[in-house]
């Protein structure tokens, strides 16, 4: 049977703006098939709790650790909320044994600089920088990197900064050809946070997100 000790450490949650995309809640991401078959595993438990999934990667941390990105309806992810992830989702996983060998469990929130893999996570952050990566190439391209212009429920629109005189900065991607993409971290999203941690002074540095790491072992 597996075994189970867990370890905390502290990190900086995620902030959020209000969002226009409602309908469209599928996840835009390149997922192995073994992080797929997890997350198939993870989702419908997040959901009964009012969570959603952001991302699952395996990484050879630590040997090996399974990373669980989740949030609730407004972007946050306390403490609390990171237990009651795991707590849930830790049986499951012994039960369904996705992965053969020895791992660590982290359950966190996407943080500051976070993944955008739902068409509400491009239409909150619009006006911020991002790094997109296609699975396909438009115009002889697969990575941009611009602002959010904004999204509905089938493409993102990005302004490139640089392009050579004369051609159309503006792009328009399909989400359904979006492998990865992330907030970049600006003097304008840190900017962002801090007013709203002076709006909410219930998040605290100290207190604002919790990574809890499981160590699971076979026999």
């Amino acid at each position: 049977m597996p075994k189970t000790a867990p370890l905390f450490f502290i990190a900086r949650k995620t902030l959020l703006q209000k969002a226009t995309v409602k309908v469209n809640d599928k996840r835009y991401i390149r997922e192995t098939t073994q992080e797929q078959q997890i997350a198939a595993i993870i989702a419908p438990v997040a959901e009964d709790l009012g969570f959603h999934l952001v991302r699952v990667k395996i990484l050879p941390d630590n040997g090996c650790t399974l990373q669980i990105m989740a949030e609730d309806d407004s972007g946050k992810f306390s403490i609390g909320n990171c237990e009651r992830l795991s707590h849930e989702i830790s049986p499951i996983l012994d039960l369904n044994e996705p992965i053969d060998r020895a791992y660590h469990l982290e359950v966190s929130s996407p943080g500051i600089d976070r993944p955008l893999v739902r068409a509400r996570d491009f239409a909150r952050w619009a006006g911020h920088e991002a790094r997109i990566e296609l699975r396909d190439m438009i115009k002889g391209r697969k990575r941009f990197r611009g602002q959010i212009e904004g999204a509905d429920e089938q493409n993102v629109t990005i302004c490139l900064p640089d392009v050579p005189e004369g051609a159309d900065p503006v792009h328009i991607l399909p989400l359904a050809n979006i492998a990865e993409a992330k907030l970049i971290l600006t003097d304008s999203l840190l900017e962002a946070a801090r007013l709203e941690q002076e709006n909410d002074p219930a998040l605290d540095d100290d207190d604002i997100e919790t990574i809890k790491d499981n160590s699971k072992e076979t026999d």
